[in-house]
This record gives structure tokens, C-alpha cells and sequence, in this order.
């Protein structure tokens, strides 16, 4: 074969074509110089990036990909161009952050290369123990579609791999801790309260009900995370329940004009995760210091320790069956509402 004269850096048979656009900006793409069926000449597009280029050269010439298109720093970047724009918002942060990390460790070493004793060695150099579990649950996940795209076909070397012991949260919000919060709260507070624990769903959950949700005799959600959907009921065996009575109240008040979001302040803007998160710290501080001024410093410190999030629990908690509230929580798992969510003793009788 004749030497190249151009893209002399490329594997054999590898094309580079370049030209400037309008923009001003330049335009890259990789071609496989090959023939088709009766040897006349054909370029075969190979696409704009080069690390992708180089692995489909490699299968079109039926010889390894070369080392280096293994490398996690390309697997973190392909990830991050094409599976964190699907997942939600909140999500997105959380691996990005955890994919910062990882690369700090894994991002020069080739997929093939990492093994689960390198796995484990991260776990424990991490000062962050919980968060380490989060990134290797992330790289797991990461190992898996790049075995998906072909880059490997090795086993995923974080399995088996322990994790480090977590505690589950084990507040539980009881009647005087909530009855001191809910006394100093302002009106939507006292409803965005309301809703999440007769509901039992999650903060965003919450702040995402509209009013067109409520039809068919029904409350209708879309969990944000696990993406299932609920029918809540209004009315059990003909008599209005108490989710159904606080919408109605929450309906009725004359402010309301936009007839959007459930959770609106009194100007009839919907609540956002930022004002609640101002409205409830607000309401928890004085509901603290009042507690102190009474004499009451185990109160206090309870309510201090009361989260927003500790509400989705209380209502797991306050559901006589554990049937029931696994299916108001959405979980297809009962084990992860009874072991994380239910946070008090299970009822028993006396010996006697």
C-alpha cells in the first residue's frame, strides 16, 4: 500500500477530513479508506470523534481496538454526553460530581486494567464513606453500559465488592415535634406539610402537583424517581378521606386564581424547593426557641433535628400495614419501606 501523505498519526486506512464552515468554526470527521463489493473505492464514515473513529476502524480491519480508545477518561465523557442527560436535574449533579471523583483516580487506566482489588482500595482511601458508596454504585453502573457499547467484555469488577456499612436515618417525627412546627408555619408550609404526609410521596413530588392532577375521584402522580405512577384516592368506601378534605380546603382559598400548582403562596406562586426549604428551616428555628423558653430542651433538640424529608417516613411509619404504605411510597420492595421508611417499633402485645 502506498505510504500516506496526510493523517500519518491515523492507523492505516484511516481518513481525516477537515473544511471550514460559514461559521468560521472547523468541521473534523474520520473516514475508513475501503472498497465496496466490486473494489471500487468507498470512504467509510466513521464519525467526529476520534476515539469512536479509531474502534469502529478497528472492527472494520477485525483487529483489536487500539489500547488507548479503552481508557476510562473516554468512557467518563461518552457517559456523560449520552446517559446523565436522561436522568433528572438533581441526579445529573450528584453523578457529575461523582464522576469528578472517579476520574481522579481511574481516568488514564485502561477498562480491562481495573480490578476489584482497585475497586476496594478506593472504597477505603475515601474519607467519605457513604459517598464513596454512591460513586462505586455509579461506577458499577458505568462498567455495565461501556460493556453495553462493546468497550469491554470482561465482568464487572465492582461486583462483589463490599460497601462500607450504612446506617439508614432513624428520626422519627413525632406528634409534639410536628404539632410545634406546624403551629408556627406559614399557610403554605402548613400545606405542602399536609400533602406530604397524606400522601407519602417526596418533596419535588409534592411541589410538582397540579390541580389537573385531581380528577376521577383521585389524586394522580408521577413519581419524579422511579417514574411510577399513583392513583390516590379521595374518597374511601364513600366517605371523603383527609387528602381529599385538604385539597378541598386548599382549593377554596380565594387567592388561588392561576388554578396551577397545588402548593402556592399567597400571592399564587407555586413553592419552590428553595422557599420551602426557607419556609420550614423558619418555622423549625422558632418552634425550637419556644420550645426553650418553655423549660423544654429534649423538645428542642428534636424539632432541630426535624427535616422536610423526615415527613415521607412519618407517614410509612403511621400506616398500620406495611402492605399499604409500601404502596403509597411506591415501592415494588416492602424490605426497603419497612427497613429504611418505618421508623418506629412494630406493635405487640404484652406477655400478658
Amino acid at each position: 500500500m502506498r505510504p500516506k501523505t496526510t493523517s500519518r498519526t491515523l492507523p492505516p486506512k484511516m481518513l481525516k477530513r477537515t473544511k471550514k464552515l460559514k461559521s468560521g468554526k472547523l468541521w473534523t470527521s474520520y473516514y475508513y479508506n475501503g472498497r465496496d463489493e466490486v473494489g471500487k473505492r468507498l470512504e467509510i464514515p466513521l464519525g467526529k470523534d476520534l476515539n469512536e473513529a479509531k474502534r469502529k476502524w478497528a472492527e472494520l480491519e477485525c483487529v483489536a481496538a487500539p489500547v488507548e480508545t479503552g481508557l476510562m477518561c473516554h468512557i467518563f465523557d461518552r457517559y456523560e454526553r449520552f446517559i446523565l442527560p436522561d436522568k433528572a436535574r438533581s441526579t445529573q449533579k450528584d453523578n457529575a460530581d461523582s464522576i469528578r471523583q472517579l476520574r481522579k483516580v481511574f481516568d488514564s487506566a485502561p477498562i480491562d486494567a481495573i480490578t476489584p482489588q482497585m475497586i476496594a482500595a478506593y472504597r477505603d482511601v475515601r474519607t467519605a464513606k457513604i459517598r464513596a458508596n454512591r460513586e462505586l454504585a455509579l461506577l458499577s453502573h458505568i462498567f455495565n453500559i461501556a460493556r453495553e457499547w462493546g468497550y469491554t467484555a470482561q465482568e464487572n469488577p465492582c461486583r462483589g465488592v463490599r460497601k462500607n456499612k450504612e446506617e439508614p436515618r432513624d428520626f422519627y417525627a413525632s406528634k409534639d415535634v410536628w404539632e410545634a412546627v406546624y403551629a408556627l408555619a406559614s399557610f403554605e408550609l402548613r400545606d405542602a406539610m399536609d400533602m406530604a404526609y397524606l400522601t407519602g410521596q417526596r418533596p419535588g413530588d409534592v411541589l410538582r402537583m397540579l390541580e389537573t392532577d385531581i380528577h376521577d375521584g383521585a389524586l394522580h402522580v408521577k413519581q419524579g424517581k422511579t417514574k411510577k405512577f399513583l392513583r390516590i384516592m379521595l374518597d374511601i368506601n364513600g366517605v371523603r378521606s383527609e387528602l381529599g378534605l385538604a385539597l378541598d380546603q386548599i382549593l377554596a382559598r380565594p387567592h388561588r386564581i392561576n388554578k396551577s400548582y397545588i402548593v402556592t403562596t399567597e400571592q399564587d406562586q407555586p413553592l419552590n424547593k428553595w422557599t420551602l426549604r426557607l419556609r420550614f428551616e423558619k418555622a423549625r428555628s422558632s418552634a425550637a426557641e419556644k420550645a426553650r423558653l418553655d423549660g423544654n430542651e429534649h423538645l428542642a433538640g428534636k424539632i432541630e433535628k426535624f427535616q422536610f424529608r423526615d415527613i415521607r417516613s412519618k407517614a410509612a411509619s403511621e400506616i398500620a400495614s406495611l402492605h399499604d404504605a409500601s404502596k403509597l411510597l411506591g415501592h415494588n420492595d416492602k424490605q426497603i419501606t419497612e427497613k429504611v421508611y418505618r421508623r418506629i417499633g412494630e406493635e405487640v402485645k404484652p406477655t400478658r
